[in-house]
């Protein structure tokens, strides 16, 4: 085999795996991209699974960040655009859904430092009501952008102003990746921890 045929071998087995690690990731019939760009950034998605309440899968959820990160306390450092993009399996009442986040959050903090996001709390929770309520196939995103704050989209349209608190994506964030986690399983997933 001369150098050409070499170098083109090499190339070749190179675009392959490019083209392999570029494959979406399928969760429950949702396709999760491998990556996924956010305020001029293209992040990498960290890790993708199902949220279970009971035996019913609620929603597949998505972490795509910066760079991959394994532990909670990493993903809190990275300074970079976060997002969490959530796709509904079922039907939901919305209201429901804005108040197990904010338990989420409250589980998973400190009274002091909950109270602090209280009035953005609020607001988010009234998204979320304003919609009545999300169906199979429904998404929505909870993106950091440094500089902007916290971008909840639904059904593809920004909700009102951002939420410019770093603190309150961190908070969100605990809902699946805290010390009491929604779900552990899904957790596990998120960080990029094999099943």
């Amino acid at each position: 085999m001369n150098f050409l045929q070499r170098c083109a071998l090499v190339a070749g087995a190179c675009l392959l795996a490019a083209t392999a690690a570029a494959q979406p990731i399928t969760v429950s019939d949702v396709k999760y991209e491998e990556t996924a760009s956010l305020s001029g950034s293209t992040l990498q998605l960290n890790g993708a699974g199902v949220r279970y309440k009971a035996v019913f899968k609620v929603y597949t959820a998505g972490l795509y960040l910066e760079k991959k990160a394994h532990t909670p306390q990493d993903i809190a450092a990275l300074k970079g655009p976060k997002r969490m993009s959530i796709t509904m399996l079922r039907e939901i009442d919305s209201t429901e859904l804005g108040k197990l986040f904010s338990r989420g959050m409250e589980d998973n903090m400190d009274r002091a430092a909950f109270s602090k996001l209280i009035p953005g709390v609020m607001r988010m929770s009234q998204i979320f009501s304003d919609h009545k309520k999300l169906v199979a196939g429904d998404q929505f995103q909870i993106d950091w952008i440094p500089g902007t704050g916290t971008v909840i989209t639904v059904k593809g349209k920004p909700q009102g102003e951002p939420f410019k608190e770093p603190e309150f994506f961190n908070a969100l964030m605990g809902i699946w990746l805290g010390n009491t986690p929604a779900d552990w399983k899904l957790k596990d997933a998120l960080l990029g921890k094999p099943a």
